[in-house]
């Protein structure tokens, strides 16, 4: 038989026990609440496919069908606050993230949308007149093309022979040439500050070279994107490919990946971008197996022309290796464009045309 200090004591305990059980169970109910509640709420965008315009309204508002008690609720467009009814200019192309704050069981939650701008121009369409053709190495795999001081520098590629080199583009002769390391597969290259700087494919990692000696001086690693594809410069900072729709703003100094255009025009992304060249402004950056040219503006990524150099193709010598258009150089000099090709015979002088 129990003591009555005993009976207590076990009273006690149990409600002890009944106390934490019951909190425990409000306390995961309220978890499971937020996270349900959560579930039946969306945002609404005033495009039903989720695409805006460069220049369209942006009309935003949650749907709560539950009619669940949320508060005020707060937007935001890439973290920079919105009101409901906004209107899209001046901003990059592309994905973009909308965020709504709101108050749920007196807990601040947030949820979010995706939406893509687009550019509210249609590209111009140019093909090109050939001015001048001269021999190229038909070896040569080419993945970038850059004129520095009115001489022709070529970056090949393929593992086992990937090349820097210095060419005299009149004559094809290779003037100075290096030898990457054979575990690396070369792609594009700029000149910048009088040094070279050459990507690699898949190594996350690129090279910087002396122009004059082509000693190597340093290398760098791709922070954010996995691959190296083109490369190109303003004068002020680097820009590089990864073989999407972006284009990697590098800082000068570090060489770090700092910030991104998407490439887009009216109807959607356009991916693949390739070897890139800085002409009067602007990005033009060939479209890896579509022996074409996108002509992009830097600040958002607008598409705003296309070159279709298809038929340069067929003008060079007929092989089993012959491979698509990469490489465009533009010459200050000429003011013209220089374009080949992977394991083209032919380096083509064009001049563009509307």
């Amino acid at each position: 038989m129990n003591t009555l200090p005993e009976i207590i004591l076990k009273t006690m305990n149990a409600v002890k026990l009944l106390i934490v059980t019951t909190l425990f169970a409000f306390i995961t109910s309220c978890g499971n609440n937020v996270a349900e509640m959560k579930k039946h709420l969306t945002i609404n965008a005033n495009q039903a496919n989720q695409s805006f315009l460069l220049g369209e309204p942006l009309d935003v508002s949650i749907n709560n069908p539950k009619n669940y008690d949320i508060g005020d609720v707060s937007f935001s467009l890439d973290g920079n606050a919105i009101t409901k009814k906004t209107t899209l200019t001046n901003m990059k192309l592309g994905e973009h993230t909308i965020t709504a704050q709101m108050q749920l069981n007196g807990e601040l939650e947030t949820i979010t949308k995706t939406i893509t701008v687009l550019n509210n121009k249609t590209p111009k369409v140019y093909t090109f007149d050939i001015i001048n053709e001269y021999p190229h190495d038909i070896t040569s795999y080419t993945q970038g093309l850059e004129f520095y001081k009115g001489e022709l520098y070529e970056s090949t590629g393929q593992y086992g022979s990937s090349k820097l080199r210095k060419v005299n583009y009149k004559t094809g002769e290779v003037l100075k040439n290096h030898n990457v390391p054979n575990e690396y597969f070369a792609e594009g290259i700029t000149i910048f500050n009088h040094q070279v700087y050459q990507l690699t494919w898949r190594r996350g990692i690129g090279f910087v070279y002396n122009v004059e000696t082509f000693e190597k001086t340093g290398s760098f690693k791709y922070n954010n994107s996995k691959q190296g594809w083109g490369l190109c410069n303003d004068g002020k900072v680097l820009y590089k490919s990864d073989g999407t729709e972006k284009i990697w703003t590098l800082d000068p100094e570090t060489l770090a990946e700092k910030s991104y255009i998407q490439a887009y025009h009216n109807k959607g992304k356009v991916v693949e971008l390739n070897e890139l060249e800085w002409v009067n402004g602007k990005i033009y950056a060939n479209r890896w197996e579509k022996n074409g040219v996108a002509i992009i503006n830097p600040e958002n990524g607008a598409v705003e022309g296309v070159i279709d150099f298809s038929s340069l193709h067929k003008k060079v010598t007929q092989h089993p290796k012959l491979d698509v258009l990469n490489g465009i150089a533009y010459n200050p000099e000429t003011q013209t464009l220089f374009v080949t090709g992977k394991l083209w015979d032919k380096l083509f002088e064009v001049k563009i045309v509307e």
